[in-house]
């Protein structure tokens, strides 16, 4: 059997009976950071082997766990705090487990995606779970592309030197919503500033940090949005794919692709005049 555990995100203390007894149990373990997690097992008095099982090796890790399984060995797996997949490794191990047909369960716990929705006081009714947005910028535009109209809150997840560059880019995008920078969950500095995106927040630059974003409201004024031609030519100037940018557009504005190719057409022929204007 393989437990994915749920670990403190801060306070050590906020673990449950059961992931303790089960961490104490298992053959061995499975960490994102071995030495993070020897902090938890140490406080704990947990001594077990523990290897390294993190996303630059998890294919090959994935292959390693699946034998030792196979052998007959129970593991649990742990991510450096919170639920393991969020964000964190596990995708290609549970695709491979099922694949195998060997069971695997899950350890509740700690998690700072829900903890945030629930500190930012936006609607925890219905959130989506973002993650982190893409470095690239044409990856960014396509990815924020998708929730747009989502009526749900949003939760992403922020590095510290990020996250200004985040806040800027999701008020041009998503516009003037609530929102919520929830920092250093369940730890002594745990800080929650509520502002509306385009504002300039002041927070310490340091910390675990989540953006908590208010969903989109259907009553919006539609002169806000973006024209077909607009959206498609954000995305393509970000160095999307006209094809992708084409399916995003469509699936956004409930339109044919047919119809928003014929956009990106006039797009493209506009761009090619310039450029040869400007050669001339």
């Amino acid at each position: 059997m393989l437990y994915f555990v749920a670990t403190p995100i801060g306070n050590l203390k906020e673990i449950t009976y059961r992931a303790v007894e089960v961490l104490g149990a298992v053959d061995c373990i499975y960490a994102e950071n071995p030495r993070h997690s020897l902090v938890l097992l140490n406080e704990y008095g947990i001594k077990k082997p523990v290897f390294e099982h993190q996303k630059f090796s998890e294919r090959e890790k994935t292959a390693e766990i699946i034998e030792k399984l196979k052998s007959g060995l129970t593991i649990a797996v742990v991510s450096d705090a919170g639920t393991p997949l969020i964000s964190d490794p596990g995708s290609v191990l549970v695709a491979e487990l099922i694949k195998n047909e060997l069971p695997y369960t899950l350890v509740n716990g700690p998690c700072a995606a829900v903890a945030a929705v629930v500190l930012s006081g936006i609607n925890a009714g219905a959130f989506c779970m973002a993650g982190f947005l893409p470095e690239k910028k044409g990856e960014r535009e396509a990815f924020i592309a998708r929730f747009l109209k989502l009526e749900a809150t949003l939760v992403f997840y922020a590095a510290v030197h990020d996250v200004i560059k985040d806040l800027a880019f999701l008020h041009k995008r998503l516009g003037a919503r609530k929102a919520a920078v929830v920092r250093e969950i369940s730890k002594k500095f745990e800080s929650v500033t509520r502002f509306t995106l385009g504002e300039a927040p002041e927070f310490p630059l340091r910390g675990e940090i989540v953006l908590v974003i208010e969903g989109y409201k259907p009553q919006d004024s539609a002169q806000e949005r973006p024209s077909v031609a607009e959206a498609l030519r954000t995305l393509i100037d970000a160095g999307a794919d006209k094809k992708e940018a084409v399916k995003l557009v469509a699936a956004e504005y409930g339109m044919k692709k047919s119809e928003v190719y014929l956009e990106s057409v006039v797009i493209s022929t506009k761009n090619e005049k310039r450029k040869t204007k400007n050669e001339g």
